[in-house]
């Protein structure tokens, strides 16, 4: 099964709405969970169906993406496998960027038909979710069709932010919406299973996981005007090919912008959390950094969080929060509600105790620092006696050391901030 499926992961656009953490990195190579990439999830999703040939697709910022994925999954010398990187590329036939998801499966074409498929399986690179993808390609090879969308019951709430569709009784798509308003969802309720039903998800919606066959794909990338999947492709394949709903009834959330990022982060530190890290089918590949055990020093209280490795913590208390790797946190800070993403390299000895000398602010978090409802990205210097307290009472903004968005407070990649500073 898994030799005849070609996986395909779209590494999305610019990014704008995970600013300021797509500021100097592509959307998919944004850290996640302390250790992890989001690309990790597609590709560990593949890996543990037995999917073993991948191409993710990006055009912006991908320099951080590329040293990732060729530092990560490395495969044998006498392996098929491989995990590729295709940048957009002005070429003869393409002068322009990637102008949607379709277009940019489009321009891709030639290096996947480089390869023997049956299926090609599109993903997104900014999911988190664990999914078995063999059974949907089962599912897809038994019904016949042409086409299989993976679909997630949801709410009345939710629906106008999906593609949603409608079944027969064989599970095959009859007709498919685009973010409809909420007036027209009374003609959209789908069958669903009693659990969903109970849980008032009576919607079907697209999770921007599709399986073709692979003629029917190059069919369909033959029409320059069809720019993505969601708005034309799939409405438009509907009703002329036969188009199958895969239900999921996991846990899934698209990591669209900073609230749900930060949301799917916190989620982790649950007692059982709705995506599971510890288990043994469904592991989460990623670098395999050779890092110390994280160091706990004096009477740190530590409580429904995440300590990735090689940390340091001198912390006074640590709750609900994800600590990334080679992270410092200084004597008598209190870490809250808060993913502190960590280092990319440790500061020596030397180097702390000069900078001491000169007034020069530390990698890491300072001492008696104060940090509430926050995200501090990597390679950041936090001074002592620092508050940064993020909630509704906060309104938007920007400067050049942190963005405000929606109560969130995010200090930027590599940022310093001085003694005292408050938010």
């Amino acid at each position: 099964m898994s030799k005849s499926t070609l996986a395909i992961i779209l590494g999305g656009g610019q990014g704008s709405r995970l600013f300021p953490l797509t500021h100097r990195r592509s959307k998919p190579a944004v850290p996640i969970a302390g250790k992890y990439r989001l690309v990790d999830i597609p590709i560990s999703n593949c890996i543990n169906s037995n999917i073993h040939r991948m191409f993710v697709l990006t055009q912006f910022n991908s320099a951080s993406l590329n040293q990732h994925i060729k530092n990560t999954f490395q495969f044998g010398h006498f392996s098929t496998a491989f995990v590729d990187i295709l940048a957009a590329e002005q070429t003869p036939d393409n002068p322009t960027w990637f102008q949607g998801t379709a277009d940019a499966v489009r321009q891709c074409m030639p290096h996947f038909l480089n390869h023997d498929f049956d299926y090609a399986l599109i993903l997104s690179g900014d999911q988190l979710y664990q999914m078995d993808f063999n059974a949907m390609v089962e599912a897809h090879e038994a019904s016949g069709a042409g086409i299989t969308i993976a679909t997630l019951p949801v709410t009345a709430k939710d629906a106008p932010e999906f593609g949603i569709l409608k079944t027969d009784s064989e599970s095959l798509i009859t007709s498919f919406i685009e973010k409809p308003h909420k007036d027209l969802l009374p003609e959209w309720t789908s069958e669903v299973s009693e659990e969903s039903a109970a849980e008032g998800k009576h919607y079907l919606a697209s999770m921007g996981i599709y399986i073709f066959n692979r003629q029917l794909l190059i069919d369909l990338m033959s029409d320059p005007e069809a720019k993505d999947f969601g708005k034309e492709i799939i409405p438009q394949a509907i009703g002329k090919e036969k188009v199958l709903s895969y239900q999921y009834e996991g846990y899934w959330t698209d990591i669209g912008n900073i609230d749900s990022f930060f949301e799917a982060n916190l989620g982790l530190t649950d007692e059982i959390p709705k995506f599971n890290l510890f288990d043994n089918l469904s592991k989460i590949y990623t670098r395999a950094r050779i890092l110390p055990p994280s160091k706990i020093i004096g009477n740190t209280s530590i409580d429904h969080s995440i300590i990735a490795e090689g940390s340091i913590v001198n912390g006074s208390s640590i709750v609900h929060s994800v600590i990334g790797i080679r992270n410092r946190i200084g004597k008598g800070s209190k870490i809250s509600n808060s993913y502190l993403m960590g280092n990319d390299f440790y500061q020596n000895l030397d180097e702390i105790n000069h900078n001491l000398e000169h007034g020069i602010t530390n990698l890491g978090i300072g001492e008696r620092c104060v940090i509430n409802n926050t995200i501090v990205d990597k390679n950041c210097s936090i001074g002592n006696d620092v508050t940064l307290n993020g909630g509704p009472h906060l309104e938007n903004a920007n400067t050049d050391e942190y963005t405000i968005k929606d109560g969130i407070i995010i200090i930027k990649k590599g940022s310093t901030l001085p003694d005292g500073f408050s938010i």
